[in-house]
């Protein structure tokens, strides 16, 4: 099956860089949203994200021009899919909303067509539920900015085909990006589920008063070598994007409880640098780097996180959701970090990591606890470098 044209639902923040990014690859593209407001801001964006490419010598003012041309809009959304091969959709984070548009897809896109849903948590399978295709759906899970984040989540619905998500990953390599198979459809994916189990645990440390956010950053910054520091980071990625992902995670997965301190933001509006405060301020709306002194770094292990995020990723792997390979690249590539969670596993040591684990865990509670392949690799004495094996082998 060859994909020449697809269409993007919902011209907003994922949406048009979606847009984009496939008009850039040469196709058609059908950019659907309910008023032609919206579309037109979306088309705006586009146009100054391509002319910016242009004037760093990325690609030629004609090749902006060009795919600029490639992007039609569309209030109608039976207009907007009825000859495309492959659906988008990048509309807001409500699972009714998304099940009602799919349901509407169905009906209108042609038979062969695959419908994708770029949600960041919400289930795939429930869509998939809506439409008379349940094995035509997928999650195709791009990160922001999708014109410039390599990283794409393929995820697999409870009746996804092989096929479908064979060709939605090389639809995602010709679109210039990096797929990675979630191979069951668990609540975060991977990038997300790995991260948000250990950032929610330090978020209830802050709510708590154990710690400042500034005490967590500079330790971050200075010791883990986080250019952003976490809090930095979610305020660069949007406190509301980690918000609905923490939410989701409450509804879906048992023992997991949200720290209200994201909420919080939420509720007065502070989302980060697009809102021009978070847990930080951005009186011009843009990113600033964090300038935290050293000697407030002393307190806060940053590596806490991290060996949550270790016992998320090797239960990833016990359950068969997605492989070694995929996870570390998952994380490297969707959160810009030097090394996977695994990578690092090895380097500190898989019973260096247990015994952390199971004193937060004694602490926090048994959702912490050491995941059973990793007690099981301590067992073997698969430790990682120290003893040339661990989810890596080393010569």
């Amino acid at each position: 099956m060859e994909i020449k044209k697809v269409a993007v639902l919902g011209a907003g923040a994922m949406g048009h860089g979606i847009a984009q990014v496939a008009a850039m690859s040469g196709m058609e593209v059908n950019l659907r949203d309910i008023s032609d407001e919206f579309l037109q801001a979306g088309i705006e964006k586009i146009k100054w994200s391509l002319d910016k490419m242009a004037q760093k010598g990325k690609i030629s003012q004609e090749e902006a021009d060009a795919a600029l041309r490639r992007v039609k809009k569309f209030v109608s959304l039976a207009d907007a899919v009825k000859d495309v091969d492959f659906v988008i959709e990048a509309i807001p984070e409500k699972l009714d909303l998304k099940k009602e548009t799919f349901r509407e897809v169905d009906k209108n896109a042609p038979k062969h067509a695959i419908l994708a849903s770029n949600t960041s948590a919400l289930p795939i399978s429930e869509m998939a539920s809506a439409t008379t295709r349940p094995e035509r759906v997928v999650g195709m899970h791009f990160f922001n900015p999708p014109q410039l984040m390599r990283l794409v989540e393929v995820i697999k619905g409870d009746k996804t085909s092989d096929e479908v998500v064979r060709i939605t990953a090389e639809l995602a390599k010709k679109w210039g990006k990096e797929p990675v198979i979630v191979n069951k459809d668990v609540p975060g994916f991977i990038a997300n589920r790995c991260t948000i189990t250990g950032s929610n645990l330090v978020h209830w440390m802050v709510y708590n008063g154990e710690y400042t956010v500034e005490e967590v950053d500079a330790a971050a910054i200075h010791k883990a070598g986080m250019p952003m520091g976490m809090f930095g980071l979610l305020d660069y990625t949007g406190i509301d994007i980690a918000y609905s992902v923490s939410k989701f995670m409450q509804e879906r997965e048992p023992g997991f409880k949200m720290s209200p301190l994201l909420e919080e933001k939420v509720k007065k509006g502070e989302l980060g640098v697009k809102t021009g405060k978070g847990f930080y301020e951005y009186p011009d709306k843009k990113w600033v780097p964090l300038d935290l002194p050293l000697e407030k770094a002393e307190k806060f292990d940053p590596f806490i996180p991290t060996y949550v995020g270790i016992n998320v990723a090797a239960e990833l792997i016990r359950n068969g959701v997605a492989t070694r390979d995929d996870i570390d690249k998952a994380l490297k590539l969707g959160f810009n970090l030097p090394m996977g969670f695994l990578e690092i596993a090895d380097s500190l040591g898989i019973d260096v990591v247990v015994q952390k684990l199971k004193e937060i865990s004694a602490k926090y509670g048994p959702f912490y606890k050491p995941s059973p392949l990793l007690e099981e690799m301590v067992k073997k004495g698969e430790l990682g470098q120290k003893t040339k094996k661990g989810f890596y082998t080393y010569e």
